[in-house]
């Protein structure tokens, strides 16, 4: 059977997963985005459904714990509740958790220098619940009624600031971007652990969230986006790159791996936030623990078989095993 006939009978199969599956959206050509909506019950009885994409946070998080909540200020009474009931928190145990505030001027104050003020927006309403958990963990993520910024776009950026091994559930009482949520999960970090991040750290960060989700929109696609950042910080660190130059030619050279058409100002804006990530206190080894799933993904980057030949051996796999049902 040739390669030609692999591929439309591919095709097909591809085509009759995705009829058969009406929770899978798709956050570019390569990226299927799993989001389920979960129904809220209110007091007054109304039902809301927040969009939710599918999650790591597979622990309950409670009291017991001794998380940390960053609501946003501009949250109102209703709004307030919506959240914390997204986030797992009732409302009348509120008390009982540490609360902090995030407010819109403090999400202008780190993220101004990367995002239009329309972008924005004029309030804070992203909020988070994180806990820490035991060495090893690694970071798991969950986000609800968050439409813009991707589990992989935060736990990247996170591991840039240098937060390691936490739960952490992103919310907000409707779909919102949530870009702002970032600057309220390093502040209910910093708080439960006593540990401040420098300012450049968090700079590098929120950058490194904002030209994630630029690329994800100029490639569209999301999971590629986020596994180039991922794999050229490991890169830069292993490697030890810090001229300009060296850096520059990675990008370039890992753009050729993922099959990637980046423009020189996609090249340069990657150069710059790689050259900051250089000079943070980073280690490779802690890139992946905090994150192992996502650079499982990229172990076989830069081998000799290419992505094409290992979708064609994925896609004999299952006809093989069609076959096989039928003999």
């Amino acid at each position: 059977m040739g390669n030609g006939t692999i591929c439309r009978m591919a095709a097909g199969l591809l085509l009759f997963f995705c009829m058969a599956s009406p929770v899978t959206a798709f956050a570019g050509n390569g990226e299927q985005k799993k989001i389920q909506m979960e129904v809220v019950q209110e007091e007054d009885g109304w039902m809301d459904e927040a969009l939710e994409e599918v999650g790591e946070v597979t622990e309950p998080i409670t009291k017991e714990d001794k998380p940390y909540l960053s609501l946003g200020a501009n949250l109102s009474h209703g709004q307030k509740d919506t959240v914390l009931k997204l986030l797992g928190v009732n409302p009348g145990e509120l008390e009982d958790y540490d609360v902090i505030y995030t407010t819109i001027d403090e999400e202008y104050q780190y993220l101004g220098n990367y995002l239009p003020a329309e972008k924005m927006g004029q309030k804070s309403l992203s909020s988070v619940l994180v806990v820490k958990r035991e060495q090893g963990h690694g970071i798991s993520i969950t986000t609800k009624n968050i439409s813009y910024c991707t589990i992989g776009m935060y736990k990247n950026a996170l591991i840039t600031a240098g937060i390691s091994d936490a739960d952490i559930i992103v919310a907000a009482p409707f779909p919102i971007s949530g870009t702002g949520a970032l600057v309220g999960v390093l502040k209910a970090y910093s708080g439960m652990t006593g540990e401040a991040f420098s300012e450049e750290s968090m700079d590098t960060a929120l950058n490194e969230l904002v030209l994630t989700g630029d690329l994800a929109e100029t490639l569209e696609d999301t999971q590629q986006a986020e596994e180039l950042i991922a794999y050229l910080k490991q890169q830069i660190l292993e490697q030890d790159l810090d001229s300009p130059e060296e850096i520059r030619e990675a990008v370039k050279q890992a753009g050729k791996e993922f099959g990637l058409s980046l423009t020189a100002e996609d090249v340069e804006k990657v150069t710059e936030l790689m050259e900051k990530i250089g000079r943070l206190d980073l280690d490779a080894e802690d890139l992946v623990s905090q994150a192992k799933d996502l650079y499982d993904r990229l172990s076989d980057i830069g081998s000799s078989e290419g992505f094409f030949d290992r979708l064609l051996d994925f896609f004999r796999s299952i006809l093989d095993y069609i076959k096989g049902l039928f003999s």
